[in-house]
């Protein structure tokens, strides 16, 4: 079967764009900062709405232990994540100290 079958049968092929964006190392650093910040803000996000299931749990307020117990393994997921991010750049910061100039 050629091409032209297949475009027929599935639609034109799409275009790729090809076009390479530059990153500097402020925007680089920058953008990595940012999600880095974002991590955070919704592990804690995270650790906040086991608090509050906890709290409803203890008041009587809900029965549902099933929400908690999926709440905790979120809130201890991503603060797994968080420290392994946390770690590795700790450790590339370290590998850059160590560098001769």
């Amino acid at each position: 079967m050629d091409i032209s079958a297949l475009e027929s049968l599935y639609g034109a092929t799409p275009v790729k764009n090809t076009e390479v964006k530059k990153v500097d190392a402020t925007t680089g650093f920058q953008s990595m900062l940012d999600s880095v910040m974002s991590l955070l803000e919704d592990t804690n996000q995270l650790q906040k709405n086991v608090n509050r299931e906890q709290i409803a749990l203890q008041l009587g307020e809900t029965d549902n232990t099933h929400d908690l117990m999926i709440a905790e393994k979120k809130a201890n997921t991503a603060l797994q994540y968080t420290v392994a991010v946390r770690d590795r750049i700790l450790e590339a910061y370290q590998q850059i100290m160590q560098m001769q100039v």
